[in-house]
């Protein structure tokens, strides 16, 4: 007896359930599923998609909606996919979602523990569409003769952007044959204006001529400057030191670990990099590489040039 019921109970729901679905027109399949990250991951999108044309469904993507399905969002199921995989094994599930969230068919949960995911995502899905194998779907059109006879309210945004036609206005001027053709009149709502284009007397002056400014800008990993041939204050600081040449000043450009030193070429005269000791750095240049470091508010930088142990006086800019 209780064998019986069982039976007559699941014909009885198979064949609501068919019924149901088969006042819908199309099963709506994501393009991203949201248990993945990437479009299709896994080919379980195009995976999905076959499986349900192969039954006989009409079946679209998400972006992809035919005009009918624009207007109307609710011919259409939407595919659901649950993914309750655990570390051995991928389990899947997919479930069929009306227009206002209500989910008409849950499948039964599809298996797999196979290691590559793309085979794995293959059988449980595969396995858990064996449900729909009991339903025999054809659609009866119903959603067509409720969309011709109730004309639902529905919005869409495809072609959105018309053209929009200026209205007449008394406002606006118009032109006629005694106007004089150098004036131009825009009156609108977006825009009002009047222009003259009759010539009109120059008040103009030429200017003396003038040096030509350039600037020339110079960003790589390995150097940044900016130069100006524009006239500039002179750069050079008058030295106090016993052999008398003039100091150049240096600009600090901040690099990786410390600073490249470039004068106003501009071209890099030094590249200094930092230390554990404050206001010391190891430094390199054509001439060799030695220590900057500051004394009495003074920057020198110290090498060896042959045997000999060579300072000299730096003006720095950070």
């Amino acid at each position: 007896m209780r064998i019986f019921l069982s039976i007559f109970l699941m014909t009885t729901f198979t064949g609501v359930l068919q019924a149901q679905l088969n006042d819908y027109k199309y099963i709506i399949v994501p393009k991203r599923f949201d248990a993945f990250k990437l479009e299709n991951q896994h080919l379980t999108s195009t995976l999905v998609k076959h499986l349900f044309t192969k039954r006989g469904y009409l079946t679209v993507y998400e972006d992809q909606f035919p005009d009918d399905l624009n207007m109307n969002r609710c011919l259409g199921l939407s595919v659901r996919l649950d993914d309750n995989s655990s570390m051995f094994t991928t389990k899947s599930t997919l479930v069929l979602v009306d227009c206002k969230g209500t989910e008409l068919f849950i499948t039964e949960e599809g298996k797999s523990k196979k290691k590559d995911y793309k085979d794995a995502y293959n059988e449980s899905i595969s396995k858990a569409f064996e449900s729909f194998a009991t339903l025999d779907y054809n659609y009866n059109g119903k959603g067509d003769k409720k969309e011709q006879t109730q004309e639902p309210i529905t919005v869409s945004f495809k072609n959105d952007v018309k053209e929009i036609k200026e209205e007449p206005s008394a406002e606006k001027p118009t032109l006629n044959r005694y106007q004089d053709p150098m004036e131009q009149q825009v009156a609108t709502q977006e825009k009002q204006s009047y222009q003259n284009l009759e010539p009109v007397d120059s008040n103009y002056t030429k200017a003396a001529p003038q040096k030509e400014e350039v600037t020339k800008q110079v960003a790589t990993l390995d150097e940044q400057s900016y130069e100006t041939k524009a006239p500039v204050a002179s750069d050079v600081v008058k030295s106090d030191g016993a052999d008398g040449k003039d100091i150049k000043t240096l600009y600090a450009q901040e690099i990786q670990n410390g600073f490249q030193l470039v004068d106003s070429t501009p071209k890099i005269v030094l590249k200094i990099f930092r230390t554990s000791v404050p206001n010391v750095f190891t430094a390199k240049s054509e001439k060799g590489t030695g220590v900057v470091y500051q004394k009495n508010e003074k920057w020198y930088y110290e090498f060896y040039k042959g045997e000999e142990l060579t300072t000299q006086e730096l003006n720095i800019k950070f």
